[in-house]
């Protein structure tokens, strides 16, 4: 007798929501956008102290996470890190569609990452 397969569930601050169909191969690459999501964060968050320093230093604008995972379910993710203190202060946009429903909601990057890690350990577990 097979188990179901786990669902990617997303934890939100009220309530989750779940997707049946979506890869181990997709949460991979969502992990490793959000990584380097994390990464551009941290650039951007490091800014204010070098300015604090003495010297002026302006950077970069970081280009945004543009994430789409379109299955039986689309699944869109977004964020810019250009408008956060800190990668532990981000929120990411996240619509999840199909032909009948539409939810779109902010949920914390720090909850997602979390959230992408326990499902891989499930599939791949």
């Amino acid at each position: 007798m097979s188990r179901p397969a786990p669902k990617f569930t997303i934890n939100l601050a009220e309530g989750s929501v779940s997707i049946g169909s979506f890869s181990a191969e997709a949460a991979r690459e969502l992990q490793a956008q959000l990584n380097q999501l994390m990464e551009r964060l941290k650039l951007v968050s490091a800014k204010p102290s070098a300015e604090q320093s003495g010297t002026k230093v302006k950077a970069a604008p970081q280009p945004p996470l543009e994430y789409r995972h379109i299955g039986e379910v689309f699944l869109e993710v977004f964020c810019n890190p250009n408008i956060w203190a800190t990668p532990f202060a981000a929120k990411v946009l996240i619509t999840v569609r199909d032909e009948r429903i539409r939810i779109t909601t902010e949920a914390s990057l720090n909850r997602l990452l979390e959230d992408v890690s326990q499902y891989l350990e499930a599939v791949e577990g």
